[in-house]
Parts: C-alpha cells; structure tokens; sequence
C-alpha cells in the first residue's frame, strides 16, 4: 500500500544528497589546497543514481524507486589560470584549478530541485487518493 510513497521518498533522498554535492562543488570552487595545505586542486563531484530503494518499507518498492549508488569524481581536466607568481605554477606559469563550471552546477541544482519538487507532489496526491479512498470506505 505505501509502495508509492517510498517511491517518492527515496527520489526526494536522492535529489537532496544531490544538492548536497552540488553545493560542496559550489562551495569549492576555488579551492586548489586539501585539508592538509597541500597543493591539490579540488575535484567535481556527481551523485550516481540508480534504481531500487534498500531502505523501502515493501518489498515492492525495495525493486521501485531510486538511491544513491556513489558519489564520483569527475574526470575531466581541471581548469588551467596562467599564474606565474603562485608558488604551485608549473614550468610555463599556470595553476591547476578545480575543474567546476558554476553554470553547469546551477543548471544542475535547477533540475534537481525541479526533481525533488516533483517528487513532493506526487507522494502528495497518492496521500489525497489514500485520503479519498478512506472516506469511502467510512
């Protein structure tokens, strides 16, 4: 009976860790140090989704719904600052910098909001059918 709703649940669980990671990359943006201060520029991170929901109340939608699979570092080359000062450039004067586009970030954060609104609004209406279906039976 609640399989739709840990349907809705779990894609709202997905789209807030995604968010959560969005912001991580937002945040940053610059960062070319890791917590030690060593020269380590930071790397893009993407929530991987996949489908099922371990943490379903029903076996049914265990099979449904969505999670989290990883969190992965995106690959792509990191962004180069010409910047012969800095004491981390290399021989021809730049600096690796955190390979993060800030549109395509925000892009993202649009579409995950989008998503997880999405998803409200459907466990919503399965709780006005619930609703509906009960004062029937009343």
């Amino acid at each position: 009976m609640y399989g739709s709703l840990d349907i809705s649940t779990s894609g709202m669980i997905a789209q807030r860790t995604r968010l959560d990671v969005i912001s991580a990359n937002i945040a940053n943006k610059g960062a070319i140090l890791d917590a030690e201060g060593n020269y380590n520029p930071f790397r893009r991170r993407m929530a991987m989704l996949a489908p099922g929901n371990p943490d379903a109340t029903s076996a049914r939608g265990r099979q449904l719904g969505v999670q989290v699979k990883e969190i992965a570092l995106d690959q792509s080359p990191f962004r180069l600052k010409y910047d012969p000062t800095n004491p981390h450039a290399d021989d021809q004067g730049y600096i690796r910098q955190p390979n993060i586009d800030t549109t395509t970030e925000q892009i993202d954060a649009m579409e995950a909001v989008r998503a997880y609104e999405a998803n409200v609004a459907a466990a919503e209406a399965h709780k006005s059918m619930l609703s509906q279906g009960l004062r029937l039976l009343a």
